[in-house]
């Protein structure tokens, strides 16, 4: 593999980049109009235009990515996360070109990116559900009497796609076939499908993923656990690894049904087995994505492996790096999602331009990202403006340092979800580790508190300095026979 386009923009781009050129191997970049001077476009080695700023009009014109390809000789292409990562048809379509994709097989997409098939395959190879159907329902009344079976509180889920969308929580028979019309028009919407089905509704649940990998050689390992239970909207804004409640039993456990998931579908290349812990530790499969995700590094950090790295030798036909007795963990890490977001409004999209960007640094800290200060944030795309990625020996440390990371974080002209990070990583229920993915419900109903709280902190740090003052002051007053600490300088320094 000599050269490869990265079908993708912004900081999964950037992060591809930087490791193909590790590895000496040639880069395209493609871009779109809102992109046209984004860093990923000029650190790849060459860049090409796929068109206007909707992703439909550039980054999702698959024949027109593929025609790129063969014009200049890309023997490889890494699809990222999200836009085509997961589109079995691309896959097909990449690979009769006779193009590696780096990522596992369409028939691997078709069968995992579907959640009812996904459940199907792995049944037989007993990895925990949870309690529901396996099937799509079309008719309300029959959905109504599945749902009494099971029990209230249930989950009506779309078939295809996720993020959240397509999902609605039904607590009672009278408010089902409204929500389950919903639910169908938004999984028709998003994704052109409105197949959905039926699960119970676990209370308190732990949105606990592991890491896999396989090889085209056999080999499949799991690189440990992810904690993804601060969500909003149900998507993730703060994962950390690993988590504060898996025991080493239960991570067995849990990476051994991972495993079992990509043998239910002959996986290749990196992948993530999500599942739900419920108040019990009993965890169930909820499913699979295809691809690398965005809280990657995390898993990095602890492992010390370079993911991308990972996948481009198993595309090219290479056993795994390290095998599952090679593997450990060392140490904790935490990833903040610094999203152009009003927290205060329901964490809705900001867009403006990054009058001040400056981000921390240091040993224990990483920052992927897609901007420099002046750039404007696209209204297009997801409004993700970087992952703050912060290591510790321990999970205390990587805590505190990465609130200190957060302080050290200057973004101006843009709302961001900072604040809210640097209020969640304060809270106690994340601190002790008793959370779940309601955490947002239960302690951010009212957003001023994440101000108030703010407020207190200035208060008791002004307390502070103002005793240091008095103390200043105090030493100073006998020898210079002044009150004003001003003075005590000026007439120390003359």
């Amino acid at each position: 593999m000599k050269k490869v386009l990265i079908a993708n923009r912004g900081e999964i781009a950037r992060r591809v980049i930087r490791t193909l050129k590790k590895m000496g191997i040639a880069t395209v970049a493609v871009y779109s109009d809102a992109d046209r001077h984004a860093p990923h476009v000029l650190e790849a080695d060459e860049a090409v235009y796929l068109g206007a700023s909707p992703s439909s009009e550039s980054y999702l014109k698959q024949d027109l990515i593929l025609d790129y390809c063969k014009q200049l000789n890309v023997d490889g292409i890494h699809p990222g996360y999200g836009f085509l990562s997961e589109n079995a048809h691309f896959a097909r379509k990449v690979k009769d070109a006779g193009i590696k994709l780096i990522g596992p097989s369409p028939e691997s997409m078709d069968i995992m990116g579907d959640k009812l098939s996904a459940k199907q395959a792995v049944k037989s190879y007993h990895v925990p559900l949870v309690p529901g159907v396996d099937e799509a329902i079309t008719d309300i009344d029959e959905a109504i009497k599945i749902a009494e079976s099971i029990g209230y509180p249930v989950l009506i889920k779309a078939s295809a796609g996720g993020g959240g969308k397509g999902m609605r929580l039904v607590e009672n028979s009278a408010e089902f076939a409204e929500q389950m019309r919903m639910a169908q028009n938004e999984a028709r919407s998003s994704f052109g499908d409105d197949a959905v089905f039926i699960e119970k509704f676990v209370t308190k649940p732990r949105h606990i993923e592991i890491q896999v990998f396989a090889d085209q050689l056999g080999n499949a390992v799991y690189l440990f656990e992810r904690e993804c239970s601060i969500q909003r909207r149900h998507q993730k804004v703060i994962e950390e690894a690993p988590s504060s409640i898996v025991s080493p039993e239960l991570r067995k456990r849990m990476g051994e049904a991972a495993v079992a998931v990509c043998q239910a579908c002959n996986y290749e290349g990196a992948g993530t087995v999500e599942f739900l812990l419920d108040a019990n530790l009993d965890f169930f499969f909820l499913e699979m994505n295809t691809r690398l995700q965005v809280e990657h590094p995390v898993t990095e950090e602890i492992t010390g492996q370079d993911l991308v790295e990972w996948q481009v030798r198993v595309a090219r036909g290479e056993r795994l790096p390290k095998l599952q007795d090679e593997l450990s963990i060392n140490g904790h890490a935490i990833e903040v999602r610094v999203y152009a977001e009003d927290t205060l409004n329901g964490f809705i999209p900001d867009i403006g331009n990054l009058l001040r960007y400056r981000v921390p640094s240091g040993r224990s800290v990483r920052v992927d990202d897609a901007f420099e200060e002046g750039m404007d944030i696209p209204i297009y795309y997801d409004p993700m403006i970087a992952k703050l990625v912060v290591w510790g020996e321990t999970r205390a440390k990587a805590i505190r340092r990465t609130i200190q990371a957060i302080d050290n974080y200057q973004i101006s002209g843009v709302k961001t979800t900072l604040d809210f990070g640097k209020y969640v990583l304060k809270h106690e229920a994340f601190r002790s580790g008793h959370f779940d993915t309601n955490f947002v419900k239960h302690y951010f109903q009212d957003p001023t508190i994440m101000y108030e709280s703010m407020e207190e902190e200035k208060d008791a740090l002004q307390h502070g300095i103002n005793q240091i003052w008095d103390d200043i002051k105090a030493r100073n007053k006998s020898e210079y026979a002044s009150n004003d600490i001003k003075s005590s300088w000026h007439n120390a320094r003359t």
